[in-house]
């Protein structure tokens, strides 16, 4: 048999169909009173991703959730909550990387379309614009599967008890 009869193994596809926000929400609870505030708020950011399949074969929506929280003491300026999401074609991945790929290349392709959507919010809203960082996806994922095999080796040197 030549080599050009022989199926070649496929190779991985990755590919964005959509990208798109999918709800956004934000709270000023002490505005008016808060444009008057001389101090600076303290902002704190919380970023979380998530992915499922889709019905279709291939086809994951993951969606990064980004949080911003602005306070002057105890009192909240603004809270804003945005979730970009997007569609992705990825096939020909081994399932053991698929969860890689779902947790640090797609939330890495969103970020900068929450980044923007933030921005352009908060400064809507009569803020100066809060800029997110750059975001290591795969030092997190890093982390967190670190987490999962330290609990799964706790969970398993625990004694039964019946």
């Amino acid at each position: 048999m030549s080599e050009q009869q022989q199926p070649q193994a496929q190779q991985p596809l990755f590919g964005i169909e959509k990208i798109y926000l999918k709800d956004m929400s934000l709270e000023l609870p002490n505005a008016p009173e808060v444009f008057f505030e001389r101090e600076a708020p303290q902002v704190e950011v919380n970023i979380h991703n998530e992915a499922s399949g889709m019905t279709q074969e291939g086809l994951f929506e993951v969606v990064l959730t980004v949080t911003v929280t602005a306070k002057i003491q105890d009192r909240t300026v603004f809270l804003v909550e945005a979730a970009q999401a997007g569609i992705f074609q990825i096939r020909n991945v081994p399932q053991s990387d698929l969860e890689a790929v779902l947790g640090t290349l797609c939330p890495h392709t969103l970020l900068p379309y929450a980044r923007e959507a933030v921005a352009s919010i908060v400064q809507r809203a009569g803020f100066p614009p809060v800029t997110l960082q750059h975001m290591n996806f795969d030092l997190v994922y890093q982390q967190r599967m670190q987490q999962m095999r330290e609990q799964q080796t706790a969970s398993a040197a625990a004694p039964q008890t019946h």
